[in-house]
């Protein structure tokens, strides 16, 4: 029987993919910081309704949220959008792929926080799989460049590599904080604490985000505005995907979930081909092989 956190995982992944492309649309309306603000801010009625349905719909109590809770769901949201800003600043890099790569190391990173902050011990056969589909999507980052094993250790200390590693590093310790932040209200089920958790989480980096906007780019507010059909969407697909990573996350390692949610590689490269019609590279179908290879020994020692 599978179980349960695999095709949440999957959905999960599926959804995040539909919800950058629409983010690179709107890229082209908007800066960085409204692109990004979007995800956030337009997801919180969908994240308050999710609360809402499980609630008055399906009979689950609210959680009672404690001082652990908002400790870790704080750290959670700092560290996603520190990780995002990091990862963006990357595309001013004229290498960025590189850097990209390393912050790919994400799933590797949540293992070793894990282990730090909540006392997990992943197994070999999942520590395997990890690093088996990390370094299929690091393939995939640098398929373009002339770029051999040697180069990519060698370059480990050059700039964009280390906001590369920094990025992975808080999207690391955001994963981990999110399962120890729903973890921390201990009921009264794994999908409202999931849900419960999202809209605390969400409304947080919605304040900060707006925050800042009004502060250092009020001009953003307009842009948002003119383009709040397709935010709106970007909302709803965010937020369901934040649900289905939340929920996989209280139910299952966040290093775990991370290493099968590189399948949204696969789903990228499926789109640029089949929609596209764009070719891949041997070194991004090696990536890509790697990738299932991982997922496969994931499941299989799951």
């Amino acid at each position: 029987m599978v179980e349960l956190w695999i095709p949440i995982t999957v959905g999960a992944a599926f959804l995040q993919n539909l919800r950058s492309a629409v983010q690179k649309h709107l890229k082209g309306v908007m800066g960085t910081t409204g692109a990004t603000f979007v995800r956030f801010g337009f997801g919180v009625p969908f994240s308050l309704a999710f609360v809402a349905l499980l609630h008055f719909g399906l009979g689950q109590r609210l959680p009672t949220p404690n001082a652990e809770f908002f400790l870790w769901a704080a750290l959670g949201g700092v560290g996603q959008i520190t990780a995002t800003f990091l990862l963006i600043h990357l595309f001013s890099f004229r290498n960025f792929a590189v850097g990209t790569a390393y912050s790919r190391t994400e799933p590797a990173q949540a293992a070793l926080f894990g282990l730090l902050f909540l006392g997990e011990r992943a197994s070999l056969g999942a520590l395997l799989a990890i690093v088996i589909s990390v370094f299929g999507v690091m393939l995939i980052s640098v398929a373009h460049l002339a770029v051999t094993a040697r180069t990519l250790v060698t370059s480990l200390f050059a700039r964009n590599a280390l906001i590369g590693l920094a990025s992975g590093t808080a999207f690391g310790i955001s994963a981990v904080s999110y399962r120890a932040a729903s973890l921390a209200l201990g009921g009264p089920t794994f999908i409202m604490q999931a849900a419960f958790t999202l809209l605390v989480v969400i409304i947080f980096q919605t304040v900060l985000m707006l925050a800042w906007i009004i502060l250092r780019e009020p001009a953003e507010l307009g842009r948002i505005a003119r383009a709040w059909k397709p935010s709106l969407f970007v909302g709803l697909v965010g937020a369901s995907a934040s649900f289905g990573w939340f929920t996989a996350m209280t139910i299952q390692q966040a290093a775990v979930v991370k290493a099968l949610a590189q399948i949204e590689m696969i789903f990228t490269f499926a789109s640029s081909i089949f929609f596209f019609r764009e070719k891949i590279n041997r070194l991004e179908v090696a990536g890509c092989i790697l990738i299932v290879c991982g997922i496969l020994t994931l499941l299989a020692v799951g």
